[in-house]
């Protein structure tokens, strides 16, 4: 990166009447003379910054802005999404005194000197202020707005305070701390949790694992189905943390040779979100896994889960059916809730009773009866299953079939008027008949009564910003039956995916009517159903799988990991 350094002090402030800025847009075919006249009578009505005004006019983006303000001020421009940020300068200033200044130590270019992200290089204070709150020599880059606010959310909350001590800190005063009215914000146990806990979901985490090991208490977060080391713990603070999360979620303290479980509810900033807790003993300690469940609110439309035309049109069939059973099956974590209410969305109308029956309930939407299991009250899937389907309901859904009583209610259900949707824990779809064969469902019930079984994964989505080109040997793109001009991509590293290479996740599918052949072979075995589905047209997750591939959306390394079988 080549840098343009300046004497000191920072540039002097510019010409606020935004006339010079103007110009440079105008130079850069960035605005147009028009919309330059129209801004600046804005600016002049209004007194704000003429940049402010075209980003939000739409006339300009706020990396032409930075660009023009850097050319302008003959400073280099930096995009973020490029380099690799040095905690170590990141730690010469706190975050409190970088969103004041409104800059971000990126990275040394020299012993005594930090190269320094600013939005606005025209703050003359500012420059020297950092100066003297750095301790060294500052060259200053010009970064857009939004990737400077951005940055400084996600640098900072990386950063974990951990109370290091000469001797380990003692848990009773933690503890003591924790439940002590006015105190609970600076109790050193709180403020670990707290941090871990919003650093997970600003990483758009799942799941958060807290690891004991010899030495050390090892934090891990999965992120988009896979787990990142986001933190260790010094050992002696692991008791006060254990403890800590069994006080949220109301469980025993004492007890510390028996599995626990638990729920949180939690608001982070004004989103309501519920925590499921899991403690199970192991060798070095208790172990602690919470699982974050978005309150989300609204509709989730079908077109939004990224079917392929012919997926979704065998899925609307089945849905649209006035009874029988639509089963959407596959791992934990693999999105079948979603699918599940994009189906409930779409059946949502006043001429129609909805109710669910889920554990917990994930999704709040307007107009349908939501039912949450509670195992200690005794409203199990199976006992509030078979109230529910006594308040005339047209559509039930039921979380996920976990036992025989259930499975049983659920398929008859289906077959006396209801159309039943629900989830199960299988490999594919065709493996989900053996399943309920399993848990003491009658074969000639299933073929009468199921409608349709998806199977489905999440996949992690490349990252846009690093995503490469990638030209498999000829036989493989071959054996895909991928056209010669379909470009195919594979990760690269960026800091905005975390140099993980993806960012975000999009769905498999994998759709099974039942009906024809499929539903003569419901005695059959696995192997003989699933070809049957393939021979009849189905669409296997593998084959979905290299059409996501084939549009950009991801890899097919990361579609092998999902799916588990060769692409070749």
């Amino acid at each position: 990166m080549e840098l343009r350094r300046l004497p000191h002090p920072l540039p002097m402030s510019l010409d606020r009447t935004g006339r010079e800025i103007g110009a440079l847009l105008l130079s850069a075919e960035a605005l147009t003379a028009e919309q330059l006249e129209l801004a600046l009578a804005d600016q002049l009505a209004s007194g704000r910054r003429l940049g402010e005004i075209v980003v939000e006019r739409g006339w300009a983006t706020e990396q032409s802005i930075a660009r023009a303000l850097a050319d302008q001020a003959g400073l280099t421009f930096l995009d973020l999404a490029d380099v690799e940020i040095d905690p170590a300068a990141v730690a010469l200033l706190p975050e409190k005194f970088a969103r004041r200044y409104g800059a971000l130590p990126v990275l040394f270019v020299g012993e005594d000197t930090v190269l320094v992200a600013v939005a606005d290089p025209t703050d003359v204070v500012t420059g020297d202020d950092l100066r003297l709150a750095l301790g060294v020599d500052v060259v200053p880059a010009v970064v857009a707005r939004g990737d400077l606010e951005e940055a400084l959310g996600r640098v900072y909350r990386m950063q974990m305070e951990i109370v290091e001590a000469d001797a380990p800190v003692d848990m009773d005063d933690l503890l003591i701390a924790d439940v002590r009215d006015g105190a609970t914000s600076d109790a050193p146990a709180i403020r670990l949790v707290n941090q871990v806990i919003s650093q997970a979901i600003e990483l758009g985490a799942s799941d958060i694992h807290f690891e004991p090991q010899e030495r050390v208490l090892v934090v891990r977060a999965r992120v988009d189905g896979v787990t990142r080391r986001i933190a260790d713990m010094p050992k002696h603070v692991q008791a006060a943390v254990t403890a800590r999360l069994k006080i949220m979620g109301g469980l025993d303290i004492a007890e510390r040779r028996a599995p626990q479980d638990g729920r949180i509810t939690i608001s982070y900033g004004s989103q309501p979100m519920d925590l499921r807790i899991a403690v199970l003993p192991t060798t070095y300690g208790e172990g602690v896994v919470l699982r974050i469940l978005h309150r989300a609110g609204g509709r989730i439309g079908l077109d939004s889960l990224g079917m392929s035309p012919e997926a979704s049109e065998t899925f609307m069939r089945a849905i649209n059916q006035p009874y029988g059973a639509v089963l959407v099956v596959g791992p934990t974590g693999s999105g079948k809730t979603t699918t599940l209410y994009a189906a409930l969305d779409l059946l949502n109308d006043e001429g129609r009773v909805l109710t669910t029956i889920e554990d917990p309930v994930e999704w709040q939407i307007p107009g349908v009866n939501q039912v949450e299991v509670m195992v200690r009250a005794g409203l199990t899937f199976a006992r509030g299953l078979r109230t529910l389907l006594r308040s005339d309901p047209d559509v039930v859904l039921v979380g996920e079939v976990r036992d025989e009583e259930t499975a049983r209610i659920a398929i008859q259900a289906a077959m006396t008027g209801h159309l039943m949707l629900t989830s199960l824990h299988t490999h594919n779809a065709a493996a989900s008949i053996a399943r309920l064969k399993e848990l003491g469902v009658e074969p000639s019930l299933l073929a009468t009564a199921i409608n349709c079984i998806v199977a489905q994964r999440l996949a992690r989505r490349l990252c846009e910003n690093c995503r490469q080109p990638y030209e498999p040997p000829a036989e493989e793109r071959e054996s895909l039956g991928l056209a010669p001009d379909v470009v195919l991509y594979q990760a690269g590293s960026c800091t905005r995916c975390g140099g993980t290479g993806y960012r975000g996740r999009v769905a498999l599918y994998e759709v099974m009517p039942i009906r024809g052949r499929i539903r003569r072979l419901v005695e059959a075995s696995t192997e003989e159903i699933f070809a049957a589905a393939v021979e009849e047209g189905m669409t296997t997750l593998r084959s979905d799988g290299v059409r996501l591939c084939a549009t950009g959306a991801s890899s097919l390394d990361e579609i092998r990991r999902v799916t588990g079988d060769r692409l070749s």
